[in-house]
């Protein structure tokens, strides 16, 4: 047995990538919401996390085994091609999933109770979707925007305004990012029977739509400014920063609009992640300069 290959295999399974980057979103959100860090919760939260999300990916590969093999960005993960058994990715999902679940109850039931539902929603009802309606997007914003207030909820056992408002903002993020990424995988999409830019085409009616959840995206990312947010607020200094931040996005959306082409929706999909993982530090900082 080649171990490196198993365990390349295995960080496909469970995309470490994506779950290192939902991780540190949950650690994000841990430290806004704290005075004194509990480095033992720290490290229990991102552990949790981790397996959640883990589990998450696992079970939608073992589900759209066969449609991964359509696909060109997919077809080499170890379940299509045979390098591991569906048995095998069953019993890492369902162990990630009890473990994952185990050590964010240990936190707090609140933290557990989120992570069940980001699973179930992301697994159950988003991935069956895909394959029906573009409205599929919308179902999996929701398990997609649970890690940033996940960590505040871990820090605090309660979900309020504060939790909420971090929901928004990751939530609304999902669209410009996921549709740029759709725009980018259409063909490749299409062929394995997924249609997910809204409304189904890749035409200007579908920026419009991407244009509206970056302005969306932007204006919650900045209502902290006005207090109305209970202990989440930030300096006016930062809301201009902000507001410069998501301006990069609204460009790259707006040349999306006016040519079309898989250039401009590259460079958006690659802006909405240097936004999301910025504003979180920019909270972080913020939060600690108060």
């Amino acid at each position: 047995m080649n171990f490196s290959i198993v365990f390349d295999d295995f960080k496909q399974l469970t995309k470490v990538g994506l779950s290192l980057s939902v991780v540190f979103s949950s650690l994000a959100g841990y430290l806004l919401a704290v005075d004194q860090v509990n480095y033992v919760v720290l490290v229990m939260l991102a552990i949790g996390g981790y397996l959640m999300v883990g589990a998450s990916n696992a079970f939608n590969q073992i589900i759209e085994k066969d449609t991964d093999a359509l696909m060109k960005r997919t077809m080499n993960r170890p379940l299509p091609t045979g390098r591991m058994h569906v048995s095998m990715a069953l019993v890492i999902a369902i162990s990630f999933t009890i473990l994952g679940l185990a050590i964010l109850y240990s936190i707090n039931p609140k933290s557990a109770l989120f992570g069940a539902i980001s699973i179930f929603l992301y697994t159950s009802v988003y991935t069956p979707l895909k394959a029906i309606t573009p409205l599929s997007v919308f179902v999996g914003a929701i398990p997609g925007a649970i890690p940033f207030m996940l960590g505040w909820v871990a820090a605090t056992n309660d979900f309020g305004i504060e939790p909420g408002t971090l929901f928004l903002i990751q939530f609304f993020w999902q669209f410009p990012h996921f549709w740029a990424i759709a725009w980018l995988q259409f063909d490749e999409y299409k062929k394995a029977g997924f249609n997910l830019m809204p409304m189904g085409q890749k035409n200007k009616r579908a920026v419009v739509q991407i244009i509206i959840y970056t302005c969306c995206l932007i204006i919650v990312s900045i209502i902290p400014v006005f207090k109305l947010t209970g202990n989440f607020y930030i300096y006016p200094i930062t809301a201009i920063i902000l507001v410069a931040l998501g301006s990069v996005m609204l460009y790259y959306a707006v040349k999306l609009y006016k040519f079309q082409t898989n250039k401009e929706a590259r460079q958006l999909m690659l802006s909405s992640v240097l936004y999301i993982t910025l504003i979180q530090i920019i909270y972080v900082i913020d939060k600690f300069l108060h």
